[in-house]
This record gives C-alpha cells, structure tokens and sequence, in this order.
C-alpha cells in the first residue's frame, strides 16, 4: 500500500464525519453554549481525565515491573507526549514514540516495550468488551454495524489471549516457531519480554489499575454531562464512553477529530439525547478533554528538547534499526 494511502483515507473519513455532524447545526450557538457552561463540573471533569495519565503511568509501571524499575514522572511524561502526538499527527503515530521514549530513557528494548503496550491492550479490551456487554443489556437499537464491530474486536482480544497463554505455558515451542522469522532476534525478545509480564501478581494487580483507568474516563464524561446540564446517570456515561471507544476504534485522522463526534452523537442517541444537544455536547466533551492534553503535551515535548517530527523521526529509525540489526 502507498505510504499516502492510509493518510488519504484516514482524513477523507474525517472530513465525511465532520460535515454529517456540522449538516443542518447552528454552530453560531456553540459559543454562547460553551460560555453558559457550569465550569466547576467542567474542571472536574479536565482534573479527572488528566489523572487518567497519571493511573496510565502508573498500570505501564506495574506491567514491567518485572522487567525493570521505571520512574513514574518520566512515564507520564512519555505518555503525555505519545497522546499529544496522536492529537496532532494522523494514524495515532504517537504509541511508536512513547514506546521508543520508554526504552531510550529506561535502556530498554523497544520490543519489550511493544509487548507492554500490546498486553495493555488486551487488558482494556476486555474491560471495554465487559462494559458493552452491560451497556447492551439496558439498551435498545445499537447500530448493527457496531454490534459487528464489537464482535470483530472481541475476536481479535480472544485471538491475542490465548497466542499469549499459548507462549507463557509453551516458551520453548514459540522460540521454535520464530527462529526462521526475519524478525526472529526481535520476537524472541517479545516472548521473554511476555513470559516476564506473564505472571499472576503483575497481571491482576495491572487489571485492576486497568478498572481505575476506565472509571476516571467515565468520570470525566459525566462531570462533561453535568455542565451542560444534562439529567443522565454515571452509568449512561459509561455507556457513551464505552459505545465511543470502539466507534473510534479505526486509525483516522489526528484526535478523531470527525469521527469522535459521530460515535458521540450516535452513542447519546441511544440514549434518547436530542440531535443537536448531542452534536452540541461531542464539541464540548472534544474540546474539554483535548486543549489539556495538548497543552501538557506540548509542555513534555519541550522538555526533551525536541520537536515532535525529531521524535516520529527517530523512533521510525529506532524501529528500522532494529529491524536491521536484529
């Protein structure tokens, strides 16, 4: 596939979103909107999703805690700059750079750190496959194509759970399977890195931090709820939330910018939320829960001393290095 292609397609699907949600809505009345909001839920809800880094830090900590003892200010600050980049550069380049800040500043392996992220992955997917569930059970008309959607990543997290159980209780068999892999050095270290991560303690301790992290999202949603004013429970938010995660779930263009609002505006649908309250509602939650980050995104670029097309620069060659030396 051309390198232009996914870029192409990424911000066509934006654009395409963006326009159905600005069809047919007053968007002279946002601002005056935003300004009658009731900014003590609203700074609750910008101190709660900034703390949802600092548990993110901390869960990546305790996973590779049997690996190596990381700092858990350096961490924030690699995940800070990982979102900020997803904010602004397209097809979320940013989890290649907080990965190669990890092992650059902790004199890990990049492969290890791939294998962190790829657990932490399975981690929320299950959780978010278990808040669907129960969002399902309360609620009438999920769109068909997200129930496929739902299915088809709950067969991509059941897939990856039992490759990972499958190399924890066959370590000798999987350092067979890919010694003849180009990449065989790399995924070698993967497989150890997994066998590490692997055990009982370090796994339930990181899903339950992995619990917490969901929480404080849904909390944010529901202080964002609270300001403009809307009569709907925690649990609703965490149906919205749940129902947007996985409407986002594809690569598109920087913040999901577009897209984010449509999964919002159908998510709130289901739960009788009026069109243009919602439409309305998806620029808030956007707003509110993207300027922080980007401002403390910014903040952690700038103290390394680099810009972010020096860090994508250099973990792409931090990725082909190893390719090539491995």
């Amino acid at each position: 596939m051309p390198a232009w292609a996914p870029q192409t397609l990424g911000y066509g699907l934006s654009a395409a979103c963006l326009a159905w949600v600005l069809h047919g809505y007053p968007i002279h009345d946002l601002i005056p909107t935003i300004r009658s909001l009731d900014w003590i839920w609203v700074s609750l809800a910008v101190v709660s999703d900034l703390s949802v880094y600092i548990v993110h830090a901390w869960r990546w900590n305790t996973l590779l805690s049997p690996v190596v003892r990381l700092r858990l200010w350096r961490t924030v600050q690699a995940i800070y700059i990982g979102l900020f980049a997803n904010e602004v550069l397209p097809l979320r380049t940013g989890e290649v750079i907080r990965c190669y800040l990890l092992a650059h500043w902790n004199d890990l392996r990049l492969s290890i750190g791939v294998a962190s992220i790829a657990l932490e992955r399975l981690i929320d997917g299950f959780w978010m496959i278990a808040a669907f569930l129960v969002t399902a059970r309360f609620v009438k008309g999920i769109p068909g194509d997200l129930k496929i959607l739902v299915e088809i990543v709950g067969v991509l997290i059941l897939t990856g759970g039992i490759v990972f159980l499958w190399v924890l209780l066959h370590k000798q068999e999987a350092h067979a399977v890919i010694a003849e892999s180009r990449w065989s050095a790399t995924l070698r270290h993967v497989v150890e890195g997994l066998h590490l991560m692997g055990n009982a303690r370090t796994l339930g301790s990181t899903a339950l931090i992995s619990l917490l992290y969901l929480a404080l999202q849904i909390v944010s949603v529901y202080c964002l709820m609270k300001a403009y004013g809307l009569d709907l429970s925690f649990w609703v938010a965490g149906g919205v939330l749940t129902i947007m995660r996985f409407g986002t779930v594809v690569p598109n263009a920087p913040g999901n910018l577009g897209l984010f609002q449509v999964a919002c505006v159908v998510a709130m649908g289901l739960f009788d939320v009026e069109k243009n309250d919602a439409k309305t509602f998806s620029f808030i939650m956007f707003f509110a829960l993207t300027l922080p980050l980007l401002i403390g995104g910014a903040v952690a670029t700038a103290l390394t001393g680099l810009n972010l097309g020096e860090l994508r620069d250099r973990a792409r060659r931090s990725v082909r290095a190893v390719h090539h030396t491995e």
